[in-house]
């Protein structure tokens, strides 16, 4: 079992990941940091998508577990005293992978035929660059579905849900339906411009368009990691042929996670 730990980078998951790295080498397991096959994230949620970008080629092969140092997290669920017993289970191969949907999102730009393709484990924003109102035709299985106007749209994977489109008003999605959902940021609604407005959940087979209005700069957002594009023709979204792979130890469930997350939890 070859395995990388990537920690958050502060001083207690640093040490944290130094303890498990000894318990790492007492067992014999072997650090491969380009090809593993589980990567233990120390950290928070955070963390856990910076090394989920990191190994966006190997979705395949590697596996994630989260430990946090923080608030408990929908991705990072084990506490720091219980590194041990996870060395352990992943020493003994003592659990089983379980895999949650990601979108995939295809940037097609006016020059060339050039497009960028991503793959997201929460979210894509799209707004524009200088705050203005985003402008966008949208378009739903190559029917044209509505005329956007407002801050931008938010387009979330299941497990993603519980992120920032939670914050939208938008639905909370069990990560075993192959799915994603459109969000609205701030739409305007008046006599006379209308969308939607409500969060709409498309399935496998369907394909999301966006394309640009009045404005070809966007500021798309992947998870974390946003940046600048300029010469947009359309952006493209559905569930992507991947999925990320995380390795269970333990039960669970998806509710339970909301329910300690937004509700209460047992934990001190």
């Amino acid at each position: 079992m070859k395995y990388y730990i990537r920690s958050k980078g502060d001083a207690t998951s640093n040490a944290l990941k130094a303890k498990m790295e000894r318990h790492m080498t007492n067992v014999n397991l072997i650090e491969d940091q380009d090809n593993p096959d589980i990567v233990i994230s120390i950290g928070g949620d955070g963390t856990l998508l910076q090394a989920f970008h990191h190994y966006t080629h190997r979705l395949g092969e590697t596996a994630f577990v989260g430990v946090h140092t923080g608030h408990l997290g929908f991705y990072a669920d084990w506490l720091p005293h219980e590194v041990e017993k996870l060395v352990m289970a992943i020493h003994e191969e003592e659990f089983e992978v379980i895999e949650y949907p990601l979108v995939e999102t295809i940037i097609r730009y006016t020059h060339n035929g050039r497009e960028s393709r991503y793959v997201a484990a929460n979210e894509v924003t799209v707004k524009t660059i200088n705050g203005a109102t985003l402008v966008t035709d949208v378009t739903l299985r190559g029917q044209h579905f509505e005329r956007f106007r407002g801050d931008g749209l938010c387009i979330s994977t299941p497990s993603g849900s519980t992120a920032y489109n939670k914050a939208l008003g938008g639905a909370l999605i069990h990560p075993s339906i192959e799915a994603i959902q459109l969000t609205e940021i701030a739409s305007i609604n008046n006599r006379v411009f209308r969308t939607v407005g409500s969060p709409m959940i498309l399935p496998k087979h369907h394909t999301l368009v966006v394309t640009p209005c009045n404005e070809d700069r966007f500021q798309v957002t992947i998870d974390h990691l946003s940046a600048d594009h300029k010469d947009i023709e359309s952006i493209q979204f559905r569930v992507a042929n991947e999925r990320i792979r995380f390795a269970r130890f333990r039960p669970f469930p998806f509710w339970k996670r909301v329910h300690d997350s937004f509700i209460s939890s047992d934990e001190s």
